[in-house]
Parts: structure tokens; sequence; C-alpha cells
């Protein structure tokens, strides 16, 4: 019984000790550094624009494959950028459409993180599939802001609709659709799949923020929000007061609505076997729970997902290079690859 007793009470203060880590990390961490500019065509944009008047302002182009658009977005109100990297033969190609992956971006990062912090666009060189990396914004969170009524910035109505129209009008983009992302991006790829049934075949996260209402997560959600100098109540309000708001942007509730959707999900236990990078470990253990929640959720609906929980891991890319890799059997299946 004693020995029970203090294993309980160790567990407590590791994840304790995680949570004051893991939301120092996100106040105090050092944000992503700037890509190292790049040798680039910027071109007229294309005219055609989304039904709700979206377009594209620019293209520039970085190499054959990779086109970086700065869009004008009335879900913004602003403009917002794009990168794309297209398939090696889409310009020989121009009568056929193509299946589309979204690769969302982690919190404090930007649209460039995939190919500056992956292979991406060496491991795609050979297949046949346009890769859209979409901008977050500065938190990441690829969601419609409550942000006291106003409802904007919203990234959501700009991924799922606005860019989706503007691919296919502008880039021969078809219906087929995947999605995948890290950290924030995680929570953005499941909770687009559950929120627009049908809009993508598979969804994959990767230490992504899962159940943002179970206990220590709205912390981490308004840390997240804060290190940016924004109130944290802008994204969805108290979670309290504006509880219905949250929970219609939590996976964890929305879960039922994965039915048909392909899922992988990996995380790591972090400090528990860790490597000692302590806030990336931190972070990584505070976010276990909710990912083992949600996928217990989904084993109680009988909704199959791949899964890949593994012991230590860091919240960085380090881990979710190879995590992409996994997964992409799941992801190249649902594209039709």
């Amino acid at each position: 019984m004693h020995t029970q007793r203090r294993r309980r009470t160790s567990r407590a203060a590791v994840t304790g000790a995680a949570m004051l880590a893991a939301t120092a990390a996100l106040a105090l961490g050092p944000t992503a550094l700037a890509p190292a500019a790049a040798a680039s065509t910027a071109v007229a944009a294309p005219a055609r624009t989304a039904l709700d008047g979206a377009g594209i302002v620019s293209e520039t182009w970085i190499d054959g494959r990779t086109v970086d658009l700065q869009i004008n977005s009335p879900a913004i109100r602003g403009t917002v950028a794009t990168r794309l990297l297209l398939p090696a033969d889409w310009s020989a190609q121009a009568t056929r459409t193509w299946p589309v992956l979204y690769l969302l971006q982690g919190a404090h990062d930007d649209y460039t993180s995939w190919t500056r912090e992956t292979d991406i666009e060496q491991f795609t060189a050979d297949k046949e599939v346009i890769v859209a990396m979409p901008s977050s914004g500065p938190t990441g969170i690829p969601s419609t802001w409550w942000n006291f009524g106003s409802g904007a910035p919203d990234y959501e109505t700009f991924q799922v609709t606005e860019l989706m129209q503007l691919l296919q009008q502008n880039y021969r983009a078809g219906t087929t659709r995947a999605i995948g992302g890290v950290s924030t991006g995680g929570w953005g790829a499941i909770a687009f799949a559950a929120r627009h049934p049908g809009a993508f075949k598979a969804a994959a996260s990767y230490s992504g923020v899962l159940h943002t209402t179970m206990p220590g997560m709205p912390i981490i959600v308004e840390a997240i929000v804060g290190r940016e100098g924004l109130l944290p109540w802008a994204l969805w309000g108290s979670p309290i007061f504006q509880s219905p708001l949250w929970n219609a942007q939590n996976p964890y509730a929305l879960a039922s609505k994965l039915t048909g959707t392909s899922l992988y999900l990996s995380s790591g236990t972090g400090v528990v076997g860790g490597n000692g990078e302590l806030s990336a470990e931190a972070l990584e253990t505070t976010l276990w729970p909710a990912s083992q929640s949600f996928a217990a959720r989904l084993q109680q609906l009988g909704i199959p997902a791949q899964t890949h929980f593994y012991l230590g891991g860091t919240h960085s890319w380090t881990y979710w290079r190879n995590e992409y890799k996994t997964s992409w059997p799941l992801l190249s299946q649902a594209l039709g690859l």
C-alpha cells in the first residue's frame, strides 16, 4: 500500500512539473527562426477567385515545383500565405486533376515549416499529389476566432473553403484530400475532419492537442495565444462562460463525426523515458493524457484509428519528421496513390 501511494504521488509530481514547464516553454520559449531567403520569381496572379471573393494576389515560384501564394482572404480580413508543392509533371499533364495533401504548421511557426524542417519536397518528388501548406497565423491554431464576438480572423473558412476553391480553380486540385498536422496543426487536422465530414478522407495528428477541455488543456491553449501578445480569451472565449464554443472545437467532443475517416494518431510520453530536453519533453508529457483520452473515445465509439504511442519523445520536429513517414501508407491509400 505504501509503495503504491508513493508511486501515485511521484506520478502526480511529474505531471504537475511537466504542466508548469510546458506552460513556461509556451510563454517564454524561442520562436521559430525565419527561413533563409530563397531565389524566387514573382509572377502575375491567376485571375479567378473563390466564391466569397478570396483571390490570389501573387505567386512566387521558389523552384519548378514550389510556389508561394499570397491570398486576399475575406475570412481572414487580410492577406495570408500558402506554400504549394506541385507534382513533378503538373505542367505536362494540363488536363488532369490531382489529390491534395494538406499539412498544417504548429504553434509559433509559419507556412514554410514543413519544407524547412522536413524532406517533404524530396519525399513527394515522385508522388502524384499536390501538397498545400497554408498559414494558420502566428499561434498556429487554424480556427475561427471568437474575438469577443467578431468571429475573425477565420482560419478555418480560409483553409477549408477559400483555399480549396482556389486550388480547384487555379491549380487543378481534385476533391480527394487528406490532412495532417503537428501540435496545434494536429488539432486542426482532426478538428477539420470532424467539423467537415467528407472533406478529408484521412487525417493525421502528430502530437496534437486532441482534448481541449480536459483539465489542464485550456491553460495550454491560452498560453499559446498569450505568447503572441493576444488576449487568451480572444480564441474561444472563457472555457467556463463560452464552454459550448470550446466543445464545438474539441476533437474529443466531435469524435463521433469521424466515422469513415482514416485516422493516424501519434504522441510520446515525453519526460518519462525522455532524452533530457526538458521543455520539449514537458509539453509532450502534458499532451499525452489528452491523446490517450481521445484514442479511448474513438475505441468506445468503434471508430478505428492507427496509433503510434511511444515512450519518451519530445514535442519537436525531431520526432515528427519520422511520424509523417510512418503515417504515409494510410494517407497515400486515402489519396488513391
